[in-house]
């Protein structure tokens, strides 16, 4: 079976025409929005199935090796000979490879990864639906006849509604891509290490402040003055 390669995020160039049919323009226009937010929804939702698969898989290993890792001793314990004398080795093994599967879906980011892609592609699926029913709002308030304002506000609210709407949908993406660079910021890098153990002169920690001078004078003592060499 041949691998279907997955597109690009990006959505194709804005779409060009003549503007002599008013109405026909803004009829494409809206199937030009509407097709482009369904590509996103099926891009998430395409996204989602890999990296759900390889949390599965990474899950089931951390699953498998606690189990192995957790059974093989008790049954050493037991009288069962399983692994004839070396069940604490093949033990600490699984139990290995079960926090290398914990880690690994932990900094590939897979299983949060698909919840988010859940999560925008919902987000942007209930977006249109609502686009579907304002644009259907302004469609019949055409046909009735606009009750205020001229042919030309009845076009500028219809492309006010498919810029809020193309703007909300910009935003949702935007905010996925932030929270999944925002993933890789892990409190356990060297960098954040490193400043949150430095010393007191380091900076964002707090300045030591020195004691009030004594007696309540109003300066610290001076060491009196050294006669010159000579002198």
């Amino acid at each position: 079976m041949k691998r279907v390669k997955q597109p690009d995020l990006l959505g194709r160039g804005f779409p060009s025409g003549d503007w002599n049919e008013p109405a026909e323009r803004l009829e494409e226009l809206y199937q030009w929005v509407e097709q482009e937010a369904m590509r996103l929804v099926e891009w998430y939702l395409a996204d989602r199935v890999r990296k759900r698969r390889w949390a599965r898989w990474l899950r089931g290993g951390v699953v498998a090796g606690a189990a192995v890792g957790a059974l093989v001793p008790l049954a050493d314990l037991a009288g069962v000979a399983l692994a004839q004398g070396r069940s604490g080795y093949i033990g600490y093994v699984a139990l290995l490879c079960a926090a290398v599967c914990a880690l690994a879906d932990r900094w590939l980011g897979l299983t949060s990864g698909w919840m988010r892609d859940v999560a925008a592609a919902l987000a942007i699926h209930r977006r249109l639906e609502t686009l579907r029913y304002e644009w259907a709002a302004e469609n019949v308030r055409e046909v009735l006849g606009p009750a205020e304002g001229t042919a030309g506000e009845a076009a500028e609210r219809a492309l006010a509604v498919l810029r809020r709407f193309s703007e909300d949908v910009n935003e949702t993406v935007r905010a996925e891509t932030v929270d999944w660079m925002v993933s890789f910021r892990t409190a356990g890098s060297p960098l954040v290490l490193a400043s949150q153990s430095a010393g007191p002169g380091t900076r964002g920690a707090p300045l030591r402040r020195l004691p009030p001078p004594p007696n309540g004078s109003g300066g610290w003592a001076t060491m009196p003055r050294q006669r010159p060499p000579g002198g």
